[in-house]
């Protein structure tokens, strides 16, 4: 938060176009888990239609902000915008159709706009716009594997006989990374928020990024694991020497 000199109140600073991006991948992960733990005979009350509406309209301003930036042109920022302004128009699409149908066509969305942030940021540091922020050092390539599994709405807990298990759809995130990164702010919990992993079974708490795990995540994502050593060159191979005959 900063303050305005002449404010009498905070003014919330900006969040970074690749830090939002990955917010609104949590929103769409929200927007569908919503709509899972309804199901198909629920019945219409029009909020699940405004919600996809909304997001519709976050994803067409989160392109905005990425645009504002003027970055130099490239295949990559391209794919990442063009990738964008479908998911955008899936959820205005979304917002006009009944709930399963709608649920179909922002299934894909988190994944979409997690893969285009990464693109985005992977551009800025490539070409050094000066947008690119320097890497958070607090996070090891354990912590952020489990940061973008989470971005990408893949990692839920469960207790049973008071112990806590996580559960992730894609790489593996242990009990001990996810209370590290709770600890540090960076991940939180929404308890039966998530759909149930079986028929009959009850909600699953979701884990999702917090404000600053989202401006973390985005310091490093499309960024080489931490702890990476550059690759060092081979070192060239001794120049093979022509035996000459020796002079009788």
């Amino acid at each position: 938060m900063t303050t305005s000199p002449d404010a009498l109140f905070d003014v919330p600073a900006p969040v970074p176009p690749v830090a939002r991006l990955l917010a609104l991948a949590g929103e769409y992960t929200r927007h569908n888990d919503s709509a899972d733990i309804l199901g198909s005979s629920a019945p219409e009350t029009g909020d699940h239609a405004r919600s996809a509406e909304l997001l519709a309209t976050e994803t067409n301003a989160a392109i905005t902000s990425v645009s504002e930036l003027r970055l130099f042109d490239h295949a990559d920022l391209t794919a990442a915008l063009v990738r964008l302004q479908q998911i955008a128009y899936l959820a205005d699409a979304a917002s006009r159709h009944e709930l399963t149908t709608s649920r179909v066509l922002t299934s894909f969305a988190p994944d979409a706009v997690v893969g285009s942030a990464a693109r985005i940021a992977a551009h800025m540091r490539r070409r050094r716009s000066g947008h690119a922020p320097e890497p958070d050092e607090r996070l090891d390539a354990v912590e952020q594997t489990a940061l973008h599994e989470i971005a990408l709405g893949h990692v839920v807990s469960t207790s049973s006989q008071g112990r806590d298990y996580v559960h992730s759809a894609g790489a593996r995130v242990l009990i001990s990374t996810l209370r590290s990164l709770e600890e540090s702010g960076l991940a939180e919990r929404v308890p039966r928020s998530a759909p149930p992993a079986y028929v009959g079974g009850g909600p699953q708490t979701r884990i999702r990024l917090s404000p600053a795990g989202a401006i973390a995540l985005a310091t490093v994502i499309g960024g080489p694991p931490a702890g990476r050593e550059a690759a060092t060159a081979p070192a060239p191979a001794a120049a093979a020497t022509k035996a000459v005959p020796r002079s009788r």
